[in-house]
């Protein structure tokens, strides 16, 4: 069996091996592969996995040996799920392998909103403590978050492993799903309306999916609802929030701080009206990046292909 890997290097950049695959068939690895290659790349190939790589109906249909595509990731948006129907070719994904880290990385962000600590260990660096006339100081204002209430859009497994982290550090929390959660609530974790948890949340974190129901969830009607100085984290997907709408919004001080480990077109481009806005962290989409992730990744991977070659597949996406 024919298997091509067609950007092995941002889920494996050398510190695993794909020695795992090796007993399904022949594995082929490319670091990366620009969109003019991968026809030629995958067309005597049954199995191919992908990162980030747009596999297309066009590429499906100048690939008639494909039966099968690996998403190394949890959304597979990069894939027409509908020429993969019409081919007859099965589509799976990883889930839930980097819940912990994500969940994780939403307070490492927070936190450095709150406190910035490389600020001010590079201040004491560069001498400034040792010039202090008092026993210490602070360059920005510190904020504490036992107290403060946060609203999770979205609870799915990484919204609840975040809200467990917010509990835990004192915090109040507001839920918000498209569909209903049977849960208990409590004095500190409440289900509302979206408007409701706009207007009473001090931050907000998304953890939703990109559909064109959530496309651009934040933009300026939502802004308007929050409170002023609300903080917004995404470690999501980019096209949840309207770009020009929090620079605007950070700009004039509505929101006091944002956090982003995700944009709309990644990378992100040099021109970007996002690099010139005020009070705004921006991180090349690591959330997911710890190894202990990614080993997790590749576990599944593998257990899903040895699963389809089984003849019960799991974790397919499409029909």
């Amino acid at each position: 069996m024919n298997i091509v890997i067609l950007d092995g290097y941002t889920s494996n950049p050398g510190d695993l091996s794909w020695e795992g695959f090796n007993k399904f068939g022949q594995v082929t690895v490319y670091d990366r592969t620009s969109d003019s290659l991968v026809i030629e790349r995958i067309k005597n190939a049954e199995i191919i996995f992908i990162n980030k790589i747009s596999i297309t109906k066009e590429i499906m249909s100048n690939s008639p040996k494909l039966k099968y595509i690996g998403v190394l990731a949890t959304g597979y948006n990069m894939v027409d799920i509908e020429g993969a129907n019409q081919y007859g070719i099965t589509v799976t994904n990883v889930p839930s392998y980097s819940t912990s880290s994500v969940a994780q990385y939403v307070f490492a962000l927070l936190l450095d909103i709150c406190h910035k600590v490389e600020l001010h260990s590079e201040s004491v660096h560069k001498g400034e403590w040792s010039k202090s006339l008092d026993f210490c100081y602070w360059k920005t204002p510190q904020i504490e978050l036992s107290g403060k209430t946060i609203g999770i859009i979205g609870y799915g497994k990484i919204g609840k492993k975040t809200t467990e982290i917010a509990l835990a550090f004192g915090m109040k929390v507001l839920i918000y799903n498209r569909s209903k959660v049977n849960e208990v609530e409590t004095n500190f974790k409440k289900f509302v309306s979206l408007e409701s948890l706009y207007k009473m949340s001090d931050i907000i974190s998304l953890h939703v999916p990109l559909f064109d129901s959530t496309k651009n969830i934040i933009n300026n009607d939502s802004i308007k609802l929050m409170k002023k100085g609300v903080i917004l984290i995404n470690t999501s997907r980019g096209g949840l929030i309207d770009d020009k709408a929090i620079v605007e919004n950070l700009e004039n001080g509505k929101i006091k701080a944002a956090a982003i480990d995700v944009v709309k077109e990644e990378p992100i481009s040099k021109d970007s009206i996002l690099l010139r806005a005020p009070n705004l962290i921006i991180t090349p989409h690591i959330a997911w990046a710890p190894l202990e992730a990614r080993e997790r990744l590749m576990k599944i991977a593998v257990k899903n292909l040895e699963t389809f070659i089984n003849g019960n597949a799991i974790n397919v996406v499409n029909n």
